[in-house]
């Protein structure tokens, strides 16, 4: 019911909100009629983008500067499942590069499309021949696909990094942590020849019960059976995936909007008051972040579920309790894999101490494999994206994967 409703009102507001899309856009082609007509123009404009959208945004990565030349890059579908393709971002003629090490980029799935990483992978693309984990909208995803759980996240991790190959490196980023551990242990314990060369794990929930966060006490607030009433519908008609069970993505969004509403409502008037000043440099970073903000992923209920139980509940990974198709996960096969760790300082997702337990978790990695790097001044997103991220977690990041390329 929570789903068909919300399916009502969109598609009640769909036409108002064209209207005022086109309506400010010809009013702002024509500015003779003064200071009015812009304020009128840019409300339009600020009224047809408080909107949720449910596509993937374009990850807009054409061209990147790999040593002293700028390259194009095309996106290469290289292995589509149902629930998620990977994505390899080609490089044109990278051939006459130096040797790139092939990385896998595990974006979350978590209410947003893999696009939240735009920055995360544009960064890695200097050195690396990048891929990424696309997933997909379930509300898409035919129900004769069959559930996705996490055994199943873990499956498309282990066969996405196979089809990249042997010698590939996996950076994994927030709530794929855990995953991307799992992924590798059981390639570890399997002696498989893909195992990842080197693993990354950035600002992820590996073990919650280091300095729990409010996030963490949510997760803790109420049984496993609350969040499967309240919070889990089916997908209604007319999408592919009508019947399925979902977490909605606007769900996810509206607990992220709520945690802040003071700042995002800010945000909004300073797009209206940069759109009458006619500021479009300022304008246009406001669009920016909420076309990716407000564009929303529907999870698969067996995958929400098992992950809020597993990862923030019962801690299964920390507590050597975690399973894989009724086989236990044992990190400690883990001996041929270089790992490191970073944390923000300032990070009220996942606390300074979450992720760096992992370190603990393999204790057969030996020493000279192990890298740790608590970065001060950021937050959780400062952790892959802006300039702490491009210019001093970047460097480590990249030093340490091309280190254990041997």
């Amino acid at each position: 019911m929570l789903y068909q409703a919300y399916q009502n009102q969109s598609d009640l507001m769909s036409p108002l909100r064209l209207l005022a899309q086109s309506t400010g856009a010809a009013l702002w082609m024509n500015q003779e009629g003064g200071s009015l007509l812009r304020k009128f123009s840019a409300s339009m404009e600020v009224f047809s983008r408080l909107k949720l959208t449910h596509s993937r945004p374009d990850f807009n990565i054409r061209e990147v500067r790999a040593g002293e030349r700028e390259l194009p890059v095309t996106e290469e579908p290289v292995l589509r499942l149902p629930f998620g393709t990977l994505l390899r971002f080609k490089k044109e003629a990278a051939g006459s590069l130096p040797y790139q090490p092939p990385v896998l980029l595990v974006a979350p799935l978590s209410g947003h499309f893999a696009t939240l990483l735009r920055e995360t992978a544009r960064t890695l693309l200097q050195d690396h021949d990048v891929y990424i984990t696309d997933w997909h909208n379930a509300r898409d995803v035919p129900l004769g696909e069959g559930i996705f759980a996490l055994d199943d996240y873990i499956e498309h991790m282990i066969r996405f990094i196979q089809a990249i190959g042997p010698g590939a490196h996996v950076v994994a980023v927030c709530q794929p942590c855990v995953a991307a551990l799992a992924a590798t242990a059981l390639m570890a314990e399997d002696d498989d020849p893909a195992q990842p060369r080197s693993l990354t794990l950035m600002a992820g929930p590996v073990d919650c019960r280091v300095n729990p966060t409010g996030v963490n006490a949510l997760a803790t607030s109420k049984p496993i059976e609350w969040f499967e009433k309240n919070l889990i519908s089916r997908v209604p008609r007319p999408h592919a995936g009508h019947g399925r069970r979902v977490y909605p993505g606007f769900v996810q969004l509206s607990a992220f909007l709520s945690m802040n509403p003071d700042r995002h409502k800010k945000a909004f008037k300073d797009l209206y008051q940069h759109l009458v000043e006619g500021d479009e440099e300022k304008a246009n970073v406001i669009r920016l972040f909420y076309d990716e903000y407000l564009a929303v992923n529907d999870l698969p209920a067996e995958f929400y579920l098992e992950t809020v139980e597993k990862v923030f509940q019962t801690y299964d990974l920390p507590l050597g309790k975690l399973s894989y198709r009724d086989r236990l996960v044992n990190p400690a096969a883990i001996r041929h894999t270089a790992l490191m760790t970073v944390e923000g300082e300032r990070d009220d997702i996942c606390a300074v101490g979450q992720t760096v337990a992992a370190q603990d978790l393999c204790p057969n990695v030996r020493p000279y494999l192990r890298v740790h790097h608590v970065q001060t001044g950021v937050g959780h997103y400062g952790v892959f994206s802006g300039r702490k991220w491009n210019q001093q977690i970047y460097p480590r990041v990249r030093d340490m994967i091309h280190a254990s390329m041997g």
